[in-house]
């Protein structure tokens, strides 16, 4: 099936039916233009992460800037929320196949992230068939039959939607402009904001984005020079994309302010990615020989670098008049075990709890059942209230607090083979198409994943990563662990009656990823390049 694609265009995959009311000229204009216009900035900021990276792998450590002190200090705030943005109490996320989509809108949520990124395996079928998803869904269209023939329609209440694009390292790697790769997130938002946007806001909720692994205000500065061209293409007035950025990197952290401001005509606040956020402190750090973090599970909210992180974006978001989103807690419920699911759902409501008392404004969740458990919590402490920005923090955190790696201990080795067996099982689904996972009563994702290899990475390294007993964790061990967690895998899997010809490729991956001599930066790049 041909296209009509603007001069310079390329695009090396199946274009299906259903794809051409998504890769239409004019849609596909805007993508071009955006990249023309914005690539090169983009590879000079890739750039300007990995000469950071080589800064603190020679021991120079983060601080906040000297040169954006008057931001920081200046007295300023976000534009105005529309009104569909005022309550996000309750805000659930995952990929865009059409059950899930139909399944997240129809869930009793304030609002509903659409994932393009961590929850969404970005095989060309997925992403194109998410954009033809969501196009639907804005329009109500949408419906979905199962195997079994019971039918999924939308709700005549539904959540309000926001949409996550790939981050800046990620390519779409079957469309080229002038031979080069677009950006998957330019990709993404281009298409669904040309198709949707207007759509959106006749019906009064949208455009609203998700921006993720964002590393300084800089890269805040490129997306919001993106919506102001966006928005000037399709005679939209400027200001009416409102989008929350996710600080689910150590550095970002540092710049919370600056990325408020940068965004300020667009801002609708920031989130606390937790995960993303753990991986993030283990691959800026990796080299440190001070620095190693315990079994993934003693790494929670309540530790010093994440507790200071969390509440310096409420004090920041606050101050500035924009929503201060907590993040996700793993948990999910869990079938034909009542006592284990009384305990999981305990976790989610200590951890709503926790963020409502601390002043979020809403929070996470990954799963419908969990939608009424988050409501509840934040209801009882806001009332009647859409939001808490009448509660102010006053702390002052130092850098010293947001690098208080606590706890290095224990290190064990069923932690080192639930990251391992993680890994692999994840690894595997996502070469398969599925990028949002539920492994061992836990939702996993690419960050969840992330961690589990970063974590095996440096346990070998490190010369902290000793085991409990006493004994060092070594390229010998991890090997024999990764032969055996497989195994496990495999019969899990087949178990299940599902096809397990991805896993033995996720194990080699994984080895790959867990034991190369140079520590790569992201899990999902080789694993993009290998899928089809």
């Amino acid at each position: 099936m041909s296209l009509n694609l603007p001069a310079g265009m390329e695009i090396h995959a199946p274009i299906k039916p259903a794809y051409e009311t998504i890769l239409t000229a004019d849609a596909l204009a805007l993508v071009a233009k955006l990249h023309r216009a914005y690539e090169g900035v983009r590879q000079e900021l890739l750039q300007a992460r990995i000469d950071r990276q080589a800064a603190i792998d020679a021991g120079e450590m983060p601080d906040f800037l000297p040169e954006t002190r008057n931001i920081r200090e200046g007295d300023w705030s976000v534009s105005p929320l529309p009104k569909a943005l005022e309550r996000r109490r309750s805000e659930i996320t995952g990929p865009v196949e059409a059950k899930m989509v139909i399944n997240a809108f129809n869930s009793g949520a304030d609002s509903y992230m659409a994932d393009f990124e961590d929850s969404n395996s970005p095989k060309w079928d997925n992403q194109m068939q998410g954009q033809v998803n969501l196009y639907k869904a804005i329009r109500r269209e949408l419906s979905f039959v199962n195997e079994a023939g019971k039918e999924y329609r939308l709700n005549e209440k539904i959540a309000t939607l926001q949409i996550r694009p790939r981050g800046w390292h990620l390519d779409e790697k079957h469309v080229t402009v002038d031979g080069r790769r677009v950006s998957g997130g330019i990709f993404d938002f281009a298409l669904v904001f040309f198709h949707n946007a207007k759509e959106q806001l006749a019906r009064g909720a949208g455009p609203f984005y998700y921006l993720p692994k964002m590393e300084s205000h800089l890269e805040a500065r490129l997306w919001n020079d993106i919506f102001v061209m966006a928005q000037e293409h399709i005679g939209l007035p400027r200001g009416t994309i409102k989008a929350t950025v996710l600080v689910e990197t150590v550095l970002a952290t540092f710049e919370m302010e600056e990325i408020l401001y940068e965004l300020r005509e667009h801002s609708a606040g920031l989130n606390a990615g937790r995960w993303d956020y753990i991986f993030s402190c283990i691959k800026k750090f990796k080299k440190n020989p001070d620095f190693c973090l315990a079994n993934r599970a003693a790494i929670t909210m309540e530790v010093p670098f994440m507790r200071s992180y969390a509440l310096q974006l409420v004090k920041v978001c606050h101050s500035r008049g924009a929503p201060a989103m907590g993040g996700m807690s793993a948990l999910i419920p869990i079938k034909n075990d009542p006592e284990a699911n009384e305990k999981a759902l305990a976790g989610i409501r200590h951890d709503k709890a926790r963020d409502a008392k601390d002043g979020f404004d809403g929070g996470w969740v990954a799963h419908p059942g969990l939608v009424s458990i988050a409501a509840e919590e934040f209801q009882k402490v806001l009332a009647d209230r859409p939001n808490q920005w009448d509660k102010q923090r006053h702390e002052v955190f130092t850098a010293a607090d947001f690098l208080d790696f606590q706890p290095s201990q224990p290190i064990t080795e069923a932690g080192v083979r639930n990251n391992i067996n993680v890994g692999i099982h994840y690894l595997g689904s996502w070469l398969a198409g599925n990028g949002c996972v539920p492994i061992h009563n836990l939702m996993e994702d690419a960050a969840t994943a992330e961690i589990s290899r970063s974590q095996v990475w440096q346990w070998v390294v490190s010369p902290k990563g000793v085991l409990d007993d006493g004994r060092k964790v070594t390229a010998a061990m991890v090997r024999g662990m990764i032969a055996e967690e497989l195994a496990k895998v495999k019969a899990a899997v087949s178990e299940q009656g599902e096809n397990t010809a991805t896993y033995d490729q996720a194990a080699v991956i994984f080895d790959k990823m867990s034991l190369s001599t140079e520590f790569p930066e992201f899990l999902t790049l080789p694993l993009y390049e290998a899928m089809d």
